[in-house]
């Protein structure tokens, strides 16, 4: 072939290439993907009062393997009596370990109860799901929520850093839906009686908006209707308070209930949540379906 009209060629195999990776239309167009689809609902099951050998917690675990997907939230008092690391291996670990990488801790007094009254077997078991070390409070999304996970046995008054924290969290992470849990009531029918140390956390939380508050402690289910930090019945700013000590410790029976308090019960079971733009849905049913309470709500 003559030198020049393999030169010609050779440019016009160089064009075609460049117009085909430009996406001109000598080729076809490259269109880059479509965004991931927006997660408009989750699900979270969540129980407190977990790890006691020889009660309840292998029979809510079972509950847990039926219930694929979403996070669990663990509400305190996960391991007995003392929450060192041969109550988590004998009494939690069989019963809720295998869900381990999808539960969201928060330690009770239980974890603190030990020698060093540092929580510190809490941590070494949950590592780095349980937030920073020593701390134990921090926060992540589910679906359009935020939950926050906060710890009732370390400082939380006025100017405390978990307060300062929770604070910043709550200006800076501006959503429609916020979920709160930690171990200890503020409210409670039970026999650990209110916890009004708590009651900080509960007016931060309402002055930011806050739906939900989920705690244990009290060996029982309980469910409030939407109140202020003062226990007084508000159906436009009040949040809802669920307690669900009911993960497998031996039971409570409930005392005289306390005002707004919507219904009680001393079973075993798991809180399913679900949480959807502008509202849920909530569904507690007993191990052995002889109680169930259902309903929903929705945000401010």
């Amino acid at each position: 072939m003559p030198r020049r009209i393999a030169g010609l060629a050779a440019a016009l195999a160089l064009t075609l290439v460049l117009a085909t990776c430009s996406g001109s239309p000598a080729g076809p167009t490259s269109e880059p993907p479509p965004p991931p689809p927006v997660q408009t609902t989750a699900v979270v099951y969540a129980a407190g009062d977990i790890g006691e050998c020889g009660f309840g917690a292998l029979e809510t675990g079972r509950i847990l393997d039926r219930l694929p997907g979403g996070l669990i939230l663990a509400l305190g008092d996960l391991a007995y009596m003392n929450g060192t690391a041969a109550n988590f291996r004998d009494c939690y670990d069989p019963a809720w370990g295998r869900h381990l990488d999808r539960t969201r801790p928060v330690p009770g007094n239980h974890e603190y109860e030990n020698q060093f009254r540092d929580a510190r077997d809490y941590y070494d078991y949950f590592g780095d799901l349980a937030g920073p070390r020593g701390l134990g409070y921090y926060a992540f999304n589910a679906g359009p929520w935020r939950i926050i996970a906060l710890n009732s046995e370390v400082p939380h008054d006025a100017g405390s850093a978990q307060v300062v924290w929770l604070r910043n969290e709550l200006a800076v992470n501006r959503v429609q839906c916020t979920l709160a849990y930690w171990h200890r009531p503020l409210f409670t029918s039970g026999p650990n009686g209110d916890n009004p140390d708590t009651q900080l956390l509960w007016s931060t939380l309402i002055e930011f908006g806050a739906e939900v508050v989920l705690n244990g402690h009290d060996h029982l289910y309980e469910r409030f209707e939407r109140q202020n930090a003062q226990g007084v019945a508000d159906t436009v700013n009040g949040m809802r308070q669920f307690t669900a000590g009911t993960g497998g410790a031996h039971l409570y029976t409930p005392g005289g209930p306390k005002a707004n308090s919507a219904v009680r019960a001393s079973v075993y079971g798991i809180l399913v949540l679900t949480l959807s733009n502008g509202s849920y849905q909530w569904d507690f049913a007993s191990v052995n379906n002889t109680f169930r309470d259902t309903g929903s709500g929705g945000c401010h």
